[in-house]
């Protein structure tokens, strides 16, 4: 059964924008793991804007399920993850000045430079993912460079499947189909939420792990954080009976 990853930087962007320590992001992800959450997902970022790179030294103090790291290697970015070592790093293209990750790896293009950074992270023990669009030629090379699985990219999925457009699972099923004939996991993550969820669980029963921040957390303004933890859970078992 899918296992549900919750990304907290929402969390710390709220923090942030006040500045002190409210609300107190620790506390959070020790509550996420009390209310049924399976993993924690963070993706500090080079302007520390939302995680500070102290962030993720404290957090790994109090993570007890599953700490997944994302973000672009760059050198401090692997000097980080390499340091504290978490169960899993996903590794995603993102630049600077980008509001929030917004495609997958071209890993034909960089599998010199991803193939070296996979490298040291399997060195460290660190079970890596690679973020990619749904293109099943991707996945080829994504093997090939040493990665143990995949991240989906879904935000194209949430855009047709909130137009109805439905059909936008099927490169989705494909490039899924083809990591698990490689024995790469499967994972997914970008704008999922409570409406769009079972449908791609449905179709591709076998990802191992979804990751949602920014819909989750908007929701528990008005569920509140243990109730909308509780809805996803349930929202996932339901699909498997």
């Amino acid at each position: 059964m899918v296992k549900l990853s919750v990304n907290i930087n929402k969390i710390a962007t709220l923090r942030n924008a006040r500045g002190g320590n409210i609300p107190n992001l620790l506390q959070v992800a020790i509550d996420i793991q009390k209310f049924g959450g399976e993993g924690i997902t963070i993706h500090p970022r080079p302007d520390e804007r939302h995680i500070t790179y102290k962030d993720v030294y404290d957090l790994d103090k109090v993570i007890e399920t599953e700490l997944n790291i994302e973000g672009n290697p760059t050198e401090k970015f692997m000097e980080l993850v390499l340091d504290v070592k978490p169960n899993q790093v996903t590794l995603v293209p993102d630049t600077d000045n980008d509001i929030t990750s917004n495609c997958g790896w071209n890993t034909f293009l960089h599998q010199n430079f991803l193939t070296e950074k996979i490298k040291k992270l399997k060195r460290g023990g660190i079970r890596t993912s690679i973020f990619l669009d749904p293109i099943p030629e991707m996945v080829i090379y994504a093997k090939k460079i040493g990665a143990d699985g995949i991240e989906l990219y879904t935000g194209d999925y949430s855009i047709g499947f909130m137009n109805n457009q439905l059909n936008c699972i099927n490169t989705y099923i494909k490039t899924a189909e083809i990591a698990r004939m490689n024995q790469l996991f499967v994972n997914a993550g970008h704008d999922l939420n409570l409406d769009n969820l079972s449908f791609l669980i449905k179709s591709i029963p076998y990802i191992m792990e979804i990751s949602i921040g920014h819909a989750l957390i908007s929701e528990s303004l008005y569920l509140g954080l243990e109730n909308t933890i509780q809805s996803y859970l349930k929202r996932i078992k339901k699909i498997y009976k």
